[in-house]
């Protein structure tokens, strides 16, 4: 049967994250990273900005406020003046072509190796919100997220925190968990609630990009997992709110206000638009711009100096792309109990894993929805039983 490749309008934004990749170098090699050119030092001509931010501005597919998430590659390895003059010339962008008025707020997503005095200064003058990768203590940390001398990079991240917790600078973090991490609940707890670093989201070293295969494809992996989640559960739960993490605050909140999702940032288009340092683009998840596969080709579907956001709609391989995008999430809503609580999956996940985006089960997915909600369904089930005896 030949595929529906007409772009429904409805099925497209709004765009709620901009990711702008600022240089594709990073100064650390951690070797679950997905990234092919983290070792070039490619930078974002300040010229491309306004062409950047005019192409945001004037699209259909803005429609509220957004975030703009300076990303992909380490955002601090460009000098601080880069920032200033970029956010004055985004402002400037926006009194010319942001008719409506919305808002943004930029961020960025560090392994805060770079952070001193002056960029908290930075981050306190334009109010940038401020994500860490930092995988807990350091003798898991360390073991993956190694500097180019390959020496572990966790002083380094942690002093870069501490500069932060001086300017009193809110901190998000992200830990990558792997194999290494599975047995050693209380300690990574610890060391995150012991630090002051209480707002935390877990991601799971995938296979992705050029990093072919992951530590959670081994046998066995699932019940350390789920094990691990548990305990973590019991944690963060005897902080009475004090601590969350993202994992257990979105299931929790689907289940306090009964919603369910249709959809996600990822599989959506134009929720997600991500610009690379040529002032290339795409949309859907912002890892697979920097990726060539088979058989999508690259992942660039235009450039700003030539095309818009709408006109790439045209094309064939971004009518191909969101065919097969819309296929897998239509195949997950057919097939799956947790489509409701998940909506359809990343597209990433699923080519990486199953070799096409029209497609359903992945690794990812077990572990980030469907453990996550059958551990706290049950928990919480039983805590509610427990409840009832009183």
């Amino acid at each position: 049967m030949e595929k529906n490749t007409n772009i429904d309008w409805s099925d497209c934004g709004p765009i709620t994250l901009v990711v702008v990749q600022p240089t594709s170098f990073c100064n650390l090699n951690c070797d679950y990273c997905y990234l092919p050119d983290r070792h070039l030092k490619n930078t974002l001509s300040l010229d491309l900005i306004e062409p950047i931010f005019q192409r945001v501005f004037s699209s259909r597919f803005l429609q509220n406020d957004f975030t703009i998430c300076w990303h992909a590659g380490e955002p601090l390895a460009v000098p601080i003046s880069f920032y200033e003059s970029a956010f004055a010339k985004i402002a400037e962008v926006s009194e010319k072509y942001n008719q409506q008025g919305y808002c943004f707020r930029h961020s960025v997503q560090t392994n805060a190796t770079y952070i001193n005095d002056a960029w908290c200064q930075l981050f306190k003058k334009h109010d940038v919100y401020v994500g860490v990768s930092l995988d807990g203590p350091a003798f898991i940390h360390d073991i993956h997220r190694q500097n180019r001398k390959g020496t572990g990079s966790h002083a380094a991240t942690m002093r870069g925190i501490s500069f932060l917790q001086k300017h009193e600078i809110d901190v998000s973090i992200i830990a990558v968990l792997t194999e290494d991490s599975l047995d050693y609940p209380d300690e990574i707890f610890n060391f995150f609630w012991d630090h002051g670093l209480t707002d935390v989201a877990f991601n799971m070293e995938e296979t992705e990009g050029i990093h072919s295969q992951s530590s959670l494809d081994k046998l066995g992996i699932e019940q350390r997992y789920r094990q691990f989640i548990v305990r973590f559960w019991e944690l963060v739960t005897a902080k009475q709110g004090e601590f969350k993490l993202r994992e257990f605050e979105s299931i929790c909140s689907l289940i306090y206000t009964d919603e369910r999702l249709e959809n996600t940032d990822m599989n959506r288009p134009f929720m997600i638009v991500n610009f690379d340092n040529q002032g290339n683009f795409s949309t859907f998840d912002p890892e697979l711009l920097s990726i060539k596969t088979q058989p999508y080709g690259d992942f660039i579907f235009g450039n700003v100096l030539t095309d818009s956001l709408e006109s790439i709609c045209e094309t064939e391989k971004f009518k191909q792309i969101y065919a097969d995008m819309r296929g897998g999430v239509d195949l997950c809503r057919q097939n799956c109990d947790y489509f409701g609580v998940c909506g359809g999956g990343a597209g990433s996940n699923k080519y990486w894993e199953n070799g096409t985006f029209n497609s359903t089960d992945t690794k990812a997915c077990l572990y980030r929805i469907k453990c996550i909600t059958d551990i706290v369904l049950d928990l919480l089930e039983n805590l509610l039983e427990v409840l009832r005896c009183f």
